[in-house]
Parts: C-alpha cells; structure tokens; sequence
C-alpha cells in the first residue's frame, strides 16, 4: 500500500478531490491529512472520511525533525501540498526528495514566490492581462515555486475575467488534474 499524505490549510477542496479519485484504488490510500489551522476545513474532510488528521505546531515544524519522524513513522510514499501556505522545511524536503508535491495556480515561473497564492495570483495575472493562466504541478525543493514541473495545463483568459471567475476557471483544473497525477506518481 502506497501511503499519501495531505498538507492543507484551508477549505480542502483539492484534498477531498484527491481522496475521493483514490476510492477506487486499492494500492494507494490517503493515510494523513496535516494542517497549520486548526480551524481549516480539510480537517472536518479528515474527520468525516476516517483519516487522522495532525494539526502542524509551528515552532516544532521549523525547527528540529519532528515531522520528518512524524512522515516516515506513518511510511509516507507522497506529501501532497494542497493549498498548504507554509514553506516546507529544508530538512522535509531533504528527508523526501522528489516526494512532496505542490499545486500552483499559474504557470509558473511567472506569478509564483513568496505571497504569491490564491486570490493574489489571478489578482496578478488580470493585472498584467496576460492572454492565459492555468496549473502548475510540480516537486519541491527548498526554494519557492521553484522544483521541477510535473504538469502545466492551460485556461484561456477572456477581457471579462476577474480575478474570481480566473480562480474558478484555474480551480476547476486543479480539480481535473491534480488527482490524475497524484495517482500516476504513484503507480
């Protein structure tokens, strides 16, 4: 059994949609859901699907290998970032090289960085009135947006958009592809 697990600090949209594509999957189980907010609504997603859920302290997960143990005790195949607005420690990173993921949403390298998620983003994009947004999945390394592109997938952009219909349109690929590829990784 291949073991992922889910670092979100919101609504965990991205998370239940990873979980629920998995269902039918007998090899690959989503066996942690870890968050920075102990109010964030992926861990009512956690709850009501029977995964355990670890809530993130955040002096422990900067300094020392607290979760570096916490990871490997649970046999972690895969961490998933899903919307999780911290930066992974170096030693995270170093412990699972090429085996945390992250979800952007823009093509990076534009419009990625420090500050640079959700609503600032499509902010971004509208602003500069770039012709298209999208995805982009790829592996983390110990600097920002900045590991190796897994997957980019594209969404025109109209001169009506807003920065809230771009998030739909952005949302709705993060929803097709990101479960897709999480899966894929894995087998």
């Amino acid at each position: 059994m291949k073991n992922i697990a889910i670092f979100a600090s919101g609504a965990g949209s991205n998370a239940k949609k990873i979980i629920d594509h998995l269902k039918g999957n007998p090899t690959i189980q989503v066996a942690a859901i870890v968050s920075n907010k102990p109010d964030a609504g992926v861990l009512k997603i956690a709850a009501d699907e029977n995964i355990p859920s670890y809530i993130i302290d955040k002096e422990n997960f900067f300094r020392g290998d607290n979760y570096v143990k916490l990871m490997k005790d649970l046999r972690i195949d895969l961490i998933v970032l899903a919307g999780f607005l911290w930066k992974v420690p170096d030693n995270l990173v170093q412990a699972f090289p090429d085996k945390i993921i992250n979800i952007h949403p823009a093509l990076l390298p534009k419009y990625g960085g420090k500050g640079m998620y959700g609503h600032f983003v499509h902010e971004a994009v509208i602003a500069a009135k770039d012709p298209e947004s999208g995805i982009t999945i790829h592996f983390v390394n110990e600097k920002y947006d900045d590991g190796a592109t897994i997957l980019q997938e594209k969404c025109a952009i109209t001169p009506d958009d807003t920065p809230d219909t771009l998030a739909k349109k952005v949302q709705a690929l993060e929803h097709q592809w990101f479960p897709v590829i999480v899966e894929r990784l894995l087998t």
